[in-house]
C-alpha cells in the first residue's frame, strides 16, 4: 500500500540477444532519470551493487556477502548470515542509521486476486466455510523438501476426517503433484502467485517447507506449519518461530515423521477453528 511505483525488469528480453540492448537502456535510463536520493540494496547481488550505483544515489546502502563490492555503496554492511533475512534486512537499515518503530508484517491480497481463488474453489468443489488444508509439498531446494508421500499421507489422514485438501506449487510442479491429483485432491499447481495466495487465504492452515508461499500466508495473518532443514535454516516463519518443525540436529527434513506433522496441523487446525480434535 506504501509503494509509489515499480521499475520492472523484463527477464525473457535480457535473455532474448536481440532484445537485451534496448530492454538494458530503458532499465538503466529509467534509473538514471529517477534522481533517487537514497537506494538500499537488501540482496546485495553483483548486478543489483552495480545498479545502485549506476542510480547516481548519493546515499546507496548495500548488504555485502562477496568481495570487492563495498565500493559500489556508500554504506555496506556485512552480511548476517545467521538471522532471519527480514531481520538482518531491519538491521541494515538500523546499522545506516534508520530508526525502524514497531514491525508490521503484513500483505494486504487484492481484492481480484481472492476473487480468482474463490472461483477455483468453486470449480473444485470446496467450501471457504469449512475447514481447508493446503499442501505446498516443494521448495526450489530438493533436500529442503519434505517428500511427497508424506504429503499425500498427511492429506489422506485429515481428508478421511473430513477436512478439505488442496494441493499447491509451481508451473513446474504440475507433473510431479499427479500421485495427488489420481488420489482425488485439489491440485492448484501452475496458479498465479496472488491467486496461490488466495487459495492460502480462504483455507484455514498452510503446510510446506520453506517457500515464499508459506511467509506470504504469514504476513497475511494465516496459520502455517513449515516444515524446516536443516534445523540451523534461519527462515522461520517470521514472528511465529514456534510455527516451524525441525528434525534433531544433523538430521534432513525428510526425517520429520509424519505423525509428528499431523499432531501439529491438528494442533493448528484447532487453534484456528476450535473445533473437535482431528
Amino acid at each position: 500500500r506504501n509503494v509509489n511505483d515499480v521499475i520492472a525488469l523484463d527477464r525473457a528480453a535480457l535473455r532474448n540477444p536481440s532484445a537485451t540492448g534496448p530492454e538494458l537502456f530503458r532499465l538503466l535510463h529509467r534509473l538514471r532519470a529517477g534522481k533517487f536520493s537514497l537506494v538500499v540494496d537488501f540482496q546485495g547481488y553483483g548486478e543489483t551493487a552495480w545498479l545502485s550505483w549506476w542510480s547516481g544515489a548519493p546515499e546507496r546502502w548495500g548488504s555485502v556477502y562477496g568481495a570487492g563490492r563495498e565500493w559500489l555503496y556508500t554504506r555496506g554492511i556485512t552480511r548476517n548470515e545467521r538471522i532471519h533475512h527480514a531481520d538482518w534486512h531491519l538491521s541494515l537499515l538500523r546499522q545506516c542509521g534508520l530508526r525502524a518503530g514497531e514491525i508490521q508484517n503484513e500483505f494486504v491480497l487484492p481484492v481480484e486476486a481472492l476473487a480468482e481463488a474463490r472461483k477455483l474453489f468453486m470449480e473444485n468443489n470446496l467450501d471457504p466455510a469449512k475447514s481447508t488444508l493446503f499442501l505446498q509439498p516443494f521448495t526450489s531446494t530438493p533436500f529442503k523438501s519434505w517428500p511427497l508421500e508424506n504429503f499425500l499421507a498427511l492429506a489422506r489422514h485429515f481428508h478421511s476426517r473430513g477436512v478439505q485438501i488442496i494441493f499447491g506449487g509451481g508451473p513446474a510442479d504440475r507433473a510431479a503433484l499427479e500421485p495427488a491429483r489420481t488420489a482425488g485432491f485439489a491440485v492448484s499447481a501452475g496458479a498465479p502467485l496472488l491467486v496461490s495466495a488466495g487459495l492460502v487465504k480462504l483455507s484455514t492452515l498452510t503446510i510446506g517447507g520453506v517457500t515464499g508461499l508459506l511467509h506470504l500466508a504469514v504476513a497475511m495473518q494465516k496459520r502455517v506449519v513449515m516444515l524446516i532443514g536443516p534445523a540451523s535454516e534461519p527462515g522461520f516463519p517470521y514472528q511465529h518461530r514456534n510455527w516451524g518443525m525441525t528434525p534433531a540436529v544433523g538430521h534432513n527434513v525428510a526425517d520429520i515423521q509424519v505423525s509428528a506433522v499431523i499432531d501439529a496441523c491438528s494442533k493448528a487446525l484447532n487453534e484456528s477453528a476450535g473445533n473437535a480434535s482431528c
